[in-house]
């Protein structure tokens, strides 16, 4: 059930009106209808992967109660080490086992020892690595005592469940979310137009920009060998907003919907195609798995091996960046593009610029100047050859695609033709020119149609209903969110 679908829509429409005409203010019962609307939003995807979730539920839920009420700091310890082993154990088991396998079937193969486990392949559970990275987060902070256990099961389980942000986030902490449920709550019309202009945004980021970008770069990389250099690179830029369009489009929609719904979600990107430095792109980009990532992960290998200077702090972002490709997938093309930008860090850790906030120097037409431009432009390059390796399906492939994209055939001048119509790359390069002026004139706000800046409403509404025409008449073929595999 996608959010730009047909069927989301009724559901959300039926859900909304009794949400708030029938359960106004009554919190707990709002909770309660929240929840089970949660659960058959999830149950939609796959039924068989919902008693998954409800028992992951329980058990943190009563891990946490545990860790809190005991006393003896051994149990304590142990209640929130075996909370950490089963949620790892989940990821492992559901996102990583078919990793394994296949790597041991390539090794035995390899010496001529054949195996009968070609068959043997598990479905992974849909939003497992954002629910369980909630789960996590709770379990931990009770732990560290910096948050309370949460006493109703049904708060607890709207949370972990919350529908908007199942799938692919933002990845909200325990503090920040749970109290929201916990308050009363009644339309908010101001924040429900905000909601709906990001929804708005997130729809033509999505269904303008990334779905019509899609087929385009499918042809590329699946024709990779036979493809002149300048071609690559097309395919290359045009994957790098296609992913963005698809993520930060989500994004924006279920940032939209929850506020419709009266909840503030974490804020998951920040415009990070105008970063000046990879540290920037980061704090810009999937912002809640940064720093759940930073929290967990590298303060914790940072503080351990802070004897080590600098070195010491590069091992420990190297170490947080591997592990953030493993969070996507299992496969060794994660692993690399995770080792990869961890490598790109040494420079901004070496330099002292890795906590340093980029400033944004503007000329008088509000442009970025030359030196700010070329960091942006070096920056989007560097993500843009990370994202190769992230998309590629093998490493050898991806390596390949690199390969031949630094050739003599990158200068021709000639883009050949294209199964999709050589219009429709046009009409794409158009579109991500809007997308680039409209974030760019919006890149101070919380997102990018929170204040378009037009004092004239007449002018100011034309403008909302061109991107809706947009939406309307260029939208391309429906894909998946590419975050739902993750």
């Amino acid at each position: 059930m996608l959010f730009n679908s047909l069927e989301f829509v009724i559901f959300f429409l039926l859900f909304f009106l009794f949400y708030y005409w029938t359960l106004n203010e009554k919190t707990r019962q709002q909770n309660i209808f929240l929840l089970l609307a949660s659960y058959f939003f999830y149950a939609w995807v796959d039924w068989k992967i919902l008693p998954l979730l409800i028992i992951s539920t329980l058990i943190f839920y009563g891990l946490g109660l545990a860790v809190f009420q005991t006393e003896n700091p051994y149990k304590k310890r142990l209640y929130s080490t075996l909370g950490i082993i089963l949620g790892v154990a989940a990821l492992i088991y559901f996102k990583y086992m078919n990793f394994f396998i296949d790597s041991f079937r390539a090794l035995f193969e390899s010496i001529g020892l054949q195996t009968n486990w070609h068959t043997f392949k598990l479905i992974v559970p849909v939003g497992i690595s954002f629910y369980t990275f909630r789960l996590l987060s709770y379990i931990i902070d009770i732990q560290r005592g910096k948050y309370e256990p949460e006493k109703d099961l049904i708060a607890f389980a709207a949370y972990v469940a919350f529908f908007p942000c199942i799938l692919s986030g933002p990845i909200d902490r325990p503090n920040t979310f749970i109290p929201q449920l916990k308050a009363k709550r009644k339309f908010d019309s101001a924040l429900a137009v905000d909601g709906l202009r990001q929804i708005l945004w997130g729809a033509f980021k999505k269904m303008v920009v990334a779905d019509n970008m899609a087929p385009i770069v499918n042809q590329i990389f699946d024709s990779q060998d036979t493809m002149p250099a300048n071609r690559l690179l097309l395919g290359a830029i045009f994957y790098t907003f296609q992913m963005y369009g698809d993520f930060s489009g989500y994004t924006d929609m279920a940032t939209g919907i929850a506020k419709l719904l009266g909840f503030r979600v974490t804020k998951n990107f920040n415009f990070p195609l105008f970063a000046q430095n990879i540290s920037d792109f980061w704090r810009r980009w999937h912002i809640s798995l940064t720093s759940w990532l930073t929290d967990y992960i590298f303060m914790p290998l940072n503080i351990r091996w802070r004897d080590w200077g600098k070195w010491g702090m590069i091992l420990a972002i190297i170490v947080n960046f591997v592990i953030c490709g493993l969070w996507h997938g299992a496969n060794w093309t994660f692993v690399l593009w995770g080792f990869y930008h961890g490598l790109l860090f040494i420079p901004v850790i070496l330099s002292g610029a890795m906590f340093k906030k980029s400033k944004m120097i503007t000329n008088q037409w509000g442009l970025p100047v030359p030196k700010v431009f070329g960091r942006m432009l070096l920056t989007f390059s560097l993500v843009t050859l990370g994202l190769i390796i992230f998309r590629a399906d093998t490493v050898s492939q991806a390596l390949g695609y690199i390969t031949r994209l630094f050739s003599v055939s990158l200068f021709s001048t000639n883009i050949g033709e294209y199964d999709v119509g050589r219009i429709k790359v046009v009409l794409s390069l158009v579109m991500i020119l809007v997308l680039l002026c409209v974030e760019w004139f919006g890149k101070d706000k919380e997102h990018a149609l929170s204040d378009v800046g037009i004092r004239q409403r007449w002018v100011r509404y034309l403008f909302y209903y061109f991107i809706l025409f947009c939406i309307l008449v260029y939208k391309g073929a429906e894909h998946q969110f590419i975050y739902f595999q993750f």
